[in-house]
């Protein structure tokens, strides 16, 4: 049995490609970590993208076009109501590019590794904000350019060797919250993979929730060995009293 919230707990949650995978979402990397036979750091860098756009904009489209296939599931679900009992005291980091957390009625929430259904300029000193885009970019010419300063436009994800996003938002977050829930992570990815230990230096309660036991286990108070979809609700559940 879960130890319940009290009324002073601020509750930081971090999702993974777990959560997403219970949807049918296939994890990022796969089974053999190959997708038409390119490694994904082939299709997932900037220097990717400088060497190939159209590969890179065929892998995200095809991606997309999966992603609006998927409904949230009960885990997603279970962390919407979290957020509804707590309000404020609720904040919600994902590592996943999809919008299934906002589906299921999440707010609270930034996506440190970007949004798959958005598409920003190429350019690092061009300002244009990111914007809402499902399209298909399957060829070359298809590839959309910046209005403001032609350059081509790319996914608005965040690529190996890239700083993800929020970071000063999530680290402040941690710095308050007393209880963090990490749900469907490897526990190797950093910066994520370090959370819990940056929570636990603030006297945080850990909880790990997901089918197998991540690498950095030992860092959390209480393992919850399941799938979020089976297993949140009832602990969303114990954790509201």
């Amino acid at each position: 049995m879960t130890q319940p919230l009290t009324s002073q707990d601020r509750v930081f949650v971090l999702t993974g490609a777990g959560v997403s995978a219970e949807s049918g979402l296939p994890t990022f990397r796969g089974a053999d970590g190959l997708w038409r036979g390119h490694r994904v750091e082939e299709v997932a860098t900037p220097q990717a993208f400088h060497a190939n756009p159209e590969l890179v904009w065929q892998f995200y489209s095809e991606r997309r076009k999966r992603a609006a296939t998927v409904s949230p599931n009960p885990g997603h679900r279970a962390l919407a109501e979290l957020e509804r009992a707590l309000d404020e005291r609720f904040f919600l980091c994902t590592q996943n590019v999809d919008s299934l957390h906002e589906q299921a009625g999440s707010q609270r929430l930034v996506h440190m590794h970007g949004r798959l259904m958005q598409t920003r300029c190429s350019r690092e000193t061009c300002h244009i904000a990111p914007f809402d885009d499902e399209r298909l970019y399957l060829s070359r010419a298809e590839i959309p350019t910046c209005p403001q300063c032609g350059a081509l436009l790319r996914p608005h994800i965040c690529w190996f060797g890239e700083v993800p996003f929020a970071m000063d938002r999530i680290f402040e977050q941690l710095r308050v919250c007393t209880v963090l829930l990490t749900v469907g992570t490897s526990g190797v990815v950093e910066p994520a993979a370090s959370f819990v230990r940056m929570a636990r230096i603030n006297r945080a309660r850990a909880i790990y929730i997901g089918p197998e036991e991540p690498a950095n286990s030992k860092f959390f108070d209480e393992v919850v060995l399941g799938k979020a979809g089976e297993v949140l609700p009832g602990l969303v559940k114990e954790l509201s009293g």
